[in-house]
């Protein structure tokens, strides 16, 4: 329930918000994107210009698969549950790799393969995307798909210290250039990491397989182990293949989306162990992103080598909003409620674009300027963190003000 009764009637208003820019404005942006010839199209730039024939993404397919699944469980249109679908049939009929297995990391707009790494982190999101879809549709293809994808990772990619990360089409070890950042040659990543966590969440939520369980907790308990901080507060980020820090980055926008992910693992396993554990880091986390990251009414991107980057990116915004509401959920800590308020009055006035035809600025300079060098859509730019940010807020504040 909500702990102060005195916020109920902003908490209210701020889920009519978020379901009116979900159904009114987000949904109706990608609709627009779907390619006949299958899928969605790759890519359209900030002054709105479409480039039909752009590679398609396999992530941003997943993504996209996510969003409408989850939008169509939500709110039974079953509009949404057919552009699902078109995601569902290009991925399963063009992304997928026959000869070797896994997913391609992205094919041409005709959906012939096109880079052809296979990468963790992509296999992750297809297994998110896939079990959201055959929790709306039924579809037992699609948890034969995710289950499949399951065991390739367990199969081709584990090491002695993990899971390897990046693989050439034949699933050999490869240079991981994709998640590597800030001139760093990371092996391993807490981003690919975060999101076998999610991607294995969903696939016990709707299995209940006990193996997948297993490595659920693997997961949990490595990064509760090896990759976050308790004296920062903070996620480690890159590593060398033994899981030694390289680097000195700290991540505002994946810490407080790790917050509330590995809080959903431990109740989707129902372990009251590692939930109470998780809680408590959680709110540590929210805290710690609160005190130093916050600034302006929003939250900068990034701490890397001694210096603050201070851009607004959309999913951190995003992510901000949902990992502030499940920090007062867990602590009854008004502040945090606020704090998510904030970030969505950001969102509203400044990475919202408003111009006809538009979805999120990517982007958005500490001087709230637009960045114009981002995409509105590509091959990281997606309805899954803002649309997440909106199901997320609207099924959070209906379960606490309906106890």
């Amino acid at each position: 329930m909500l702990r102060n009764e005195g916020i109920t009637e902003q908490a209210k208003t701020l889920a009519a918000e978020c379901q009116e820019e979900l159904t009114g404005h987000i949904l109706p942006f990608w609709n627009k994107l779907q390619d006949p010839r299958g899928g969605f199209y790759g890519r359209m730039d900030t002054a709105l210009k479409l480039y039909p024939d752009a590679p398609k993404g396999v992530i941003l397919h997943a993504r996209i698969l996510w969003a409408y699944s989850s939008a169509y469980l939500a709110q039974q249109d079953p509009s949404l549950l057919e552009y699902a679908a078109h995601a569902y049939r290009f991925l399963r009929e063009h992304c997928y790799d026959t000869q070797y297995g896994g997913m391609f990391w992205s094919v041409t707009a005709q959906g012939e393969p096109c880079e052809t790494i296979k990468h963790t982190y992509n296999q992750a999101f297809c297994i998110y995307g896939l079990c959201a879809y055959y929790r709306a549709s039924g579809d037992k293809t699609a948890l034969e798909l995710a289950t499949e994808l399951f065991d390739t990772i367990e199969e081709k990619t584990p090491d002695a210290y993990g899971y390897g990360e990046a693989f050439s089409r034949d699933w050999q070890p490869a240079d991981n250039e994709f998640l590597s950042e800030n001139g760093l040659h990371a092996v391993k990543t807490m981003n690919t990491v975060l999101h076998l966590i999610e991607a294995y969440t969903e696939l016990y939520r709707v299995t209940g397989q006990q193996r997948v369980a297993q490595r659920l907790r693997w997961l949990l308990d490595l990064t509760r182990e090896r990759i976050y901080d308790p004296d920062r507060c903070a996620l480690r980020v890159f590593f060398d293949g033994q899981w030694n820090e390289i680097g000195d980055v700290y991540s505002y926008g994946h810490d407080i989306e790790a917050s509330w992910l590995l809080t959903r693992a431990c109740e989707v396993l129902e372990d009251e162990t590692y939930t109470t554990a998780f809680s408590e880091i959680a709110v540590r986390i929210a805290g710690k992103i609160q005190s130093c990251a916050l600034e302006q009414g929003a939250l900068n991107d990034e701490y890397a080598a001694g210096s603050i980057n201070k851009k607004r990116i959309w999913w951190v915004q995003a992510e901000g909003v949902v990992g502030f509401l499940n920090a007062y959920q867990l602590s009854g800590d008004p502040a945090f409620f606020h704090t998510a308020q904030q970030l969505w009055q950001y969102i509203r006035t400044y990475q919202i674009d408003r111009r006809q035809g538009s979805e999120w600025y990517a982007e958005v300079a500490f001087d709230n300027v637009p960045m114009q060098d981002f995409d509105m859509a590509g091959p990281w730019k997606c309805p899954y963190h803002n649309s997440r940010m909106c199901l997320e807020t609207m099924q959070r504040i209906q379960a606490m003000t309906q106890k």
